[in-house]
């Protein structure tokens, strides 16, 4: 089964709201399996527009990453960003298929 990921690009205008989010949202990536392997960065923006935060959040399926989405914990935890950040999320597949020069 292909895993889940969120993909997020964020702009915070108040750090220190947004630190209460980062703390308050743990519980629920705890309880659904999430593993961050984009969090924050340096990074280059090479084509298109970009947010000043970028994170990619993997979980053990798209449902688990859908339903730590939907989840009172996640829901509490959001609140505390809301308002303090702009943010584009995605919940997305991963892909098992063949890779570049595989096969």
């Amino acid at each position: 089964m292909a895993k889940g990921y969120w993909i997020g690009r964020v702009d915070v205008s108040d750090a220190d709201a947004y630190k209460a989010y980062v703390a308050a949202n743990a519980e629920a990536f705890a309880k659904y399996g999430a593993r961050f392997l984009v969090r924050g960065g340096d990074f280059e923006a090479v084509e298109g527009d970009a947010r000043a935060r970028n994170v990619v959040i993997e979980f053990p399926s798209r449902q688990a990453a859908i339903d730590c989405w939907n989840s009172p914990e996640y829901r509490r935890a959001k609140a505390l960003r809301d308002g303090h950040a702009v943010a584009d999320m995605v919940v997305i597949d991963g892909y098992d298929g063949p890779q570049p020069g595989e096969g």
